[in-house]
């Protein structure tokens, strides 16, 4: 069974820039497609973006395109969420989340997800 830990987060200002990672345990991490998620207070879940399973293809919802950028390092089980030009609007808990399906991520659905991370914190102040 694949665990996920999320970690990066922290209090930043506007403008700047965090690197979160999700690093995997278990030996199949690199068959899942992955993706992040993100969760403000007050709202609900909402996808950001996504990483094929051998790092071919990325997507990104339009709120975050041109400035967030996932990457991954099988040979590390791990996967990187970096964020450039930070607003106040991203501050939220971010999950990373295995799939057996990019596809579905990119659709947005979670529905194929199997393993979610435990969430890391960003906080970006004006």
């Amino acid at each position: 069974q694949v665990q996920l830990v999320e970690s990066g987060g922290g209090l930043v200002q506007a403008g700047d820039s965090l690197r979160l990672s999700c690093v995997a345990s278990g030996r199949t991490f690199m068959r899942y497609a992955v993706g992040w998620f993100r969760q403000a207070p007050g709202k609900e879940r909402e996808f950001v973006g996504a990483i094929k399973w051998n790092g071919g293809l990325t997507y990104y919802v339009d709120s975050v395109k041109g400035r967030f950028t996932i990457s991954r390092e099988n040979a590390k089980n791990a996967v990187y969420l970096q964020m450039d030009s930070l607003k106040p609007e991203d501050t939220a808990v971010y999950y990373c989340a295995a799939s057996g399906s990019y596809t579905q991520l990119v659709a947005g659905s979670s529905r194929t997800v199997e393993v979610w991370g435990q969430g890391t914190l960003v906080t970006v102040s004006p």
